[in-house]
């Protein structure tokens, strides 16, 4: 009958090794991080709507300030309006947002009437509002490194 003999630990030096290669690829996995695409809304256009709800082509302007272009699938979009989500839209729209370039991309959004009320409601309260924040969030699939998520936030400045 052979002996079973006990497993040893590794010695500390080689843990210690390993630990730094692991931190050596995570920084240099790091380094190769795209920067946040940019992302504007630069037009609204109404289109068609079904019963109670609003219906509108949103132009988002994506500009990518990397030296990588980034392809995607597919376009993902919600609108939140005064802290509250006004609506959302997809698109299957497939492209490439070019290296150090821009691109506009046409995506439809609704508006249920439920939010549309909510929105009233909340410029009803006898409250003057000059400026109204916005946010735009949102993702392009299937990009060379996965889906690229975006967001945008702003105000948008009522007519006196």
């Amino acid at each position: 009958m052979a002996a079973i003999r006990p497993q040893r630990a590794l010695p500390r030096r080689w843990l210690a090794a390993l630990f730094g290669l692991a931190a050596l690829l995570w920084l240099a996995g790091c380094a190769t991080l795209p920067d946040a695409l940019r992302v504007n809304v630069v037009g609204v256009e109404p289109l068609q709507g079904e019963g109670m709800e609003l219906r509108f082509a949103v132009k988002l302007r994506v500009q990518n300030p990397n030296d990588l272009g980034v392809d995607f699938d597919g376009v993902a979009v919600d609108l939140e309006l005064n802290g509250k989500n006004l609506a959302t839209g997809v698109s299957d729209a497939k492209g490439t947002v070019p290296r150090f370039g821009e691109t506009v991309i046409v995506v439809p959004v609704s508006i249920s009437a439920f939010a549309a009320l909510r929105q009233v409601l909340a410029f009803t309260d006898g409250t003057r509002r000059d400026e109204i924040p916005y946010v735009v969030n949102g993702k392009l699939a299937g990009s060379t490194f996965g889906s690229v998520r975006f967001s945008q936030a702003g105000t948008l400045k009522m007519p006196q």
